[in-house]
């Protein structure tokens, strides 16, 4: 893409300005030898996945076995086989109102609400639209494309039909009239045309269906109605019987008219399949409108009429259903949700022969159903897609690229005893297309957090999604049966449970979540199932002291270990973890030391997968509610758990069970410090980690507390200005915690030894060090406490601190210490071999020259700093934007390098080297239109991406230059060679004496020559790339060869087959006319000519 090139300039430009910004001491990063430039990134959208949102229209290939999903914001979805899945979207961004494929010809017509049609090629891995048609006087309200046939019938709102060509995508001259189709009698338009199909056994017989109820069967070939249909119900949907005798129309009161063709005069039957029948014969009760009708046949039994809709008006509440009548039978099967359409699944794509059907595939607003129709009770088929992300609304999100092997078949092999049972035996029928043949090796887990309080690990490799395992947060607590019982402790109204922060360590599988209700709960993963009988717990008072800051002692890079307000350190000092403190409503009405939810008493059963090791609460302190927590981090190696909030931030020893500080954020500042801001006034409204208010005054409302990504429109609105110019008391409010990480450093400038530290990022972009003092290991680590030490500050940068790393004198990424994964509920003998080859992962090597062998990185909001240590100089400064702000950083390895990935708020994606900040990649890709994206948007190693595009659907792109240019490979392949199914055989009699399906040249009959040409004012054309032929040589390489080869070979094979039915009827015929002849001569032979 020309518009990325110009980073390749950058490369050169940027020394001068990076030096401006560098202090003096640059020289410690000079023998760094960065290899990452600006060719190295490209920025392209890889795959979507999720349900489509707010679905508006299906279609289903019967050969190809593709699914076409087409939604109210113009994207086009397609499925076929698990991992095939394709996205598209509609550059006007209308509607569609309407699918409709090209049976085996790897193309798809869609309609839209703008009134425009497009021809969309499937043959090529990002299908692109060939022909698009523009109406300019008429609606678009059906469409109907005939099997095996180049013309497309579309109806409109006027009542008329015009025909368009699919191959070169222009209007014939034919066109039906509203006025020569009805009576002409009638004094009222018919309305919308709302049907449109031929009759299976006539294609030159158009059955057109208006909305006020008249049904006309129009003759092609003499341009007249030849039967006309009245009935006093408006039509939702008309069905063929195959045989073309009979035909089925839905309607608006709940019936069901069921015609016969020749007889136009009276329906010969008329039903309301949810109707009370009254018993003095008079019509029963209207019910709601059947939307859909379907009239399937079998060759073997009754035929299956399928419908939404219908049911009776006292149903009220009850949830859309779909019914399925089957000769006797009638089966109402409930949906969770409405229904968008439904398609009936045939074995044969020839509407003139036994349907067969096997299965109904329903579209639901916020699902996708399949129903197997050959088992007893329509069991559903197990759904390989993955279209479940949104089945609680997403709140956070996580993307882990180039995890451990040895993780995605340990949580598949957990998360597989979750599934429901039973699904339909059979397999997924939608199996069109093949998989992607990429590169792409390296394992991918995507880890979501919901508003339910779920987690769900995803499989993210190779371009795919599967859901690998479920974990269920809540079930840690006891849930309120209805709204008297909720507890007034509450500080969200609803969702509860919700997840708002996580973070996991893949080598050792610890895991942390954070939720709303200010609580967090640390998981251990176990292969063995567990009864836990009690709960550890672990309340937390954090509060901010305004009246009087105790800060530490004078010399704070020498502090000694500080205590904990309100915790001992000691386990032996502190009261059992079990034991709840003791709540208290005072006389006022203060609620103090409750926690917002109530852990569970009774014992909790725990099944393979990720266990509760501890939870903690923060309470309530003098009727103030606890502040949500804005920043966590776990560390397996030390064995600690590290929150912050708008309070401060505690420390917890989830190994002993302990809190080992619990500190306000103004503390941890040295007196000395030159950073140190004065406690200012207690602000109430919650601030993210990102500086992002969610709340537009000052007021504490419940309602902004907590809100999911697709919970409120209020959310979807981004209006707050970040230019530096912002002095409010907005600016000014509480100092909340916003980074952690756990490293290996020297927390102090005279250190020459490491040692394990936290470094503290705020939301005022101080970034501050703290020591910790760890025992060696062992039994020991079990019963000695923890030192914790403040060293002051390290940094200071504009706006707030979003992400921190540490690199070794060779730029090399150093990530936090972890202990390896061992099983907590294993045998001793396991146990024992664990233990043997558990070890915390050494020190940097010694040999490390020079006098500040690490570098911290550092970034926040508004810039990024290189900081050297032990000396704490900054070696490298890069201002990243002034205007906006970042929402999310993170460092990456990226080509084999390490790099900051940025995406900020106006909507750029922007890349910097390492150690020295040069601006590698800088793409104007996606403004902030809401705050699903800022939540939701993360950066992960080898160049990928993700963030939550709608409510149901995640969007994966790549910022690597090596994947955009192996995408082509990667991706899966919608269209295959398959050879279209043998016509039904005719017969001999039918053959010799007619009948049978009737054709007709539409070539002839829609053609330039006979009909003329259309109104140029009526529609405009907008040419793509090429017409059908082109299309059809799309396809490249063998299998392009292939493709046209087959086709050549099923038309020869046609034409073959229809020249041996006519020769073998006329030898039969010659036959016949030769016995004839000979028996005249043996009865004439003998006779003179006056015996004759």
């Amino acid at each position: 893409m020309k518009k990325f090139n110009i980073r390749k300039v950058l490369d050169g430009l940027t020394a001068s300005s990076s030096s401006a910004a560098h202090s003096g001491g640059s020289r410690e990063s000079d023998a760094v030898q960065e290899t990452l430039q600006s060719e190295h990134f490209q920025l392209c959208k890889t795959v979507r996945h999720g349900f489509p949102y707010q679905p508006s229209s299906m279609a289903f290939d019967p050969v190809q076995k593709i699914l076409a999903i087409g939604t109210q914001n113009g994207a086009l979805r397609l499925f076929g086989r698990a991992g095939v899945e394709c996205y598209c979207q509609h550059e006007s961004g209308a509607a569609i109102i309407q699918l409709q494929f090209l049976i085996n010809e790897g193309a798809l017509v869609s309609a839209l609400a703008d009134d425009s049609i497009h021809l969309w090629n499937l043959r090529q891995k990002i299908p692109a639209i060939l022909h698009s048609l523009k109406f300019s006087r008429e609606r678009i309200t059906y469409c109907h494309l005939p099997f095996q046939s180049k013309w497309l019938y579309i109806g409109t709102e006027r009542g008329n039909i015009h025909i368009v060509n699919v191959e070169s995508f222009t209007l014939s001259g034919y066109v039906i009239m509203w006025n020569k189709a009805i009576e002409l009698s009638t004094k009222t338009h018919p309305g919308p045309v709302v049907h449109i199909s031929d009759n299976p056994m006539d294609e030159g017989k158009l059955l057109i269906g208006f909305e006020c109820g008249v049904v006309v069967l129009w003759d092609l070939k003499c341009k007249k109605a030849d039967y006309r249909y009245t009935y006093d119900e408006a039509i939702h949907s008309v069905a063929w019987h195959h045989e073309g005798k009979q035909f089925v129309c839905s309607h608006s009161d709940g019936s069901l008219t069921t015609w016969n063709v020749r007889a136009p005069a009276k329906a010969a039957q008329i039903i309301t399949p949810h109707g009370k029948q009254p018993k003095d014969g008079k019509k029963p009760e209207p019910c709601k409108p059947i939307l859909k009708v379907e009239y399937k046949t079998t060759r073997a039994g009754d035929p299956f009429m399928v419908l939404s809709g219908g049911l009776s008006y006292d149903t009220v509440g009850r949830r859309a259903c779909l019914t399925v009548m089957h000769g006797k039978s009638t089966t109402v099967l409930e949906m969770d949700y409405p229904i968008v359409d439904f398609l009936t699944l045939c074995e044969t794509p020839y509407p003139n022969d036994f349907q067969e059907p096997y299965a109904v595939v329903v579209l639901l607003e916020k699902d996708l159903v399949l129903i197997d129709l050959g088992q007893i009770g329509y069991p559903i088929f197990e759904n390989p897609y993955p279209l479940t992300i949104h089945e609680s609304p997403v709140t956070c999100c996580e993307y882990f690229a180039d995890c451990p092997a040895e993780l995605i078949p340990a949580l598949y092999s957990v998360g597989s005893r979750q599934k429901r049972q039973g699904y339909s035996k059979k397999e997924w029928p939608m199996n069109g297309g093949n998989w992607g043949q990429g590169t792409q090796s390296y394992p991918e887990i995507i880890i979501t957090g919901h508003a339910d309080g779920s987690i769900k690990f995803w499989d993210a490799s190779a371009l795919m999604l599967q859901v690998l395992y479920k974990l269920k947060t809540a079930k840690v607590f006891e849930r309120a049966r209805g709204k008297e019982e909720k507890p007034s402790t509450d500080i969200v109204d609803e969702d509860p449970f919700a997840i708002q922060t996580l973070s996991w360590c893949p080598e050792s599988r610890m895991l942390c979540v954070a939720g709303v209700s200010a609580h967090v709960i640390v998981y251990r993963f176990s292969k063995q199932e567990v009864t836990t009988e009690v709960v550890q717990l672990l309340e937390v008072r954090m509060q901010c002291e305004f009246s009087c800051v105790d800060s530490p002692d004078p010399g704070g890079e020498q502090t000694p270990t500080l205590p904990t307000p309100g915790a001992s350190s000691s386990p032996q000092e502190t009261d059992l973890p079990t034991q709840h403190s003791t709540g208290s409503n005072s006389s006022d009405g203060h609620r103090d030391n409750l926690p917002c939810l109530q852990v569970r008493s009774s014992p909790l059963k725990q099944s393979p997968g990720y266990q509760v090791e501890l939870v903690i609460q923060l309470v309530w302190v003098s009727g103030e509610p606890p502040q949500q927590i804005t920043s966590l981090a776990i560390n397996s190696s030390y064995g600690l758990v590290v929150f912050g909030n708008s309070n401060g931030l505690g420390v917890v020893d989830y190994l002993q069970k302990t809190l080992l500080l619990n500190m306000g954020t103004p503390e941890l500042y040295s007196p000395s410090d030159p950073y140190q801001r004065q406690p200012c006034s207690p602000r109430k409204a919650r601030q993210l980690s990102g500086g992002l208010s969610e709340s537009n005054d000052g007021s504490n409302t419940t309602e902004d507390r907590c809100k999911s990504p697709t919970s409120d429109a209020k959310d979807n609105s981004f209006t707050r200005s970040r230019s530096s110019s912002v002095t409010s008391i907005e600016r000014e409010s509480r100092e909340a915690i916003s980074a952690f990480l756990f490293c290996e450093s020297f927390p102090r400038k005279t250190d020459s030894v490491l040692s394990p530290c936290l470094l503290v990022g705020t939301t005022q972009g101080s970034v501050m060090m703290v020591a910790l003092s760890l025992s060696p290991g062992g039994d020991s680590r079990l019963q000695q406490p923890v030192g914790i030490s403040s060293c002051g500050t390290l940094v200071k940068l504009k706006g707030g601190i979003l992400t921190m790393a540490l690199l070794d004198s060779t730029a090399t990424l150093l990530p936090p210490s972890y202990e390896p994964w061992y099983d907590p509920n294993a045998s001793d003998e396991e146990k024992e071999k664990e233990k043997s080859r558990r070890r915390r992962p050494a020190s940097p090597p010694s040999s490390q020259e020079g006098p500040d062998p690490q570098f911290a990185v550092l970034c926040s909001e508004k810039q990024a700093k290189v900081v050297a240590m032990p000396s704490q100089t900054r070696i490298h400064k890069h201002n990243i934007t002034e205007s906006s702000f970042l929402l999310r950083a993170d460092v990456v390895l990226m080509a084999g390098e390490n790099c900051i990935a940025c995406f900020c708020a106006n909507g750029h994606i922007m890349t910097l080297s390492l150690p020295s900040l040069r601006p590698l990649l800088d793409v104007n890709y996606l403004p902030l239109t809401d705050m699903r994206i800022a939540r939701t948007f993360c950066f992960s190693n080898l160049g990928q991406a993700l963030y939550l595009t709608s409510p149901t659907e995640f969007q994966r792109i790549t910022y690597s230059q090596e994947t955009c240019n192996n995408l082509q490979e990667m991706l899966s392949e919608l269209f295959t060679p398959v050879e279209t199914p043998e016509a039904p055989n005719r017969g001999f009699f039918k053959g010799l004496f007619g009948g049978g399906a009737q054709s007709l040249d539409r070539e002839d009959l829609f053609g330039e020559t006979t009909a003329g040409k259309a109104s140029r004012s009526l529609a405009q054309h907008i040419p793509g790339p090429g017409g059908m032929e082109g299309m059809k040589g799309a396809a490249s390489g063998v299998v392009g060869d292939l493709a046209r080869a087959r086709i050549a070979l099923d038309e020869r094979g046609q034409k073959l087959g229809e020249l041996d039915e006519r020769t073998a009827a006329m030898m039969a015929s010659a036959d016949s006319f030769s016995r004839h002849a000979h028996d005249m001569m043996l009865k004439y032979k003998d006779k003179k000519w006056y015996q004759l």
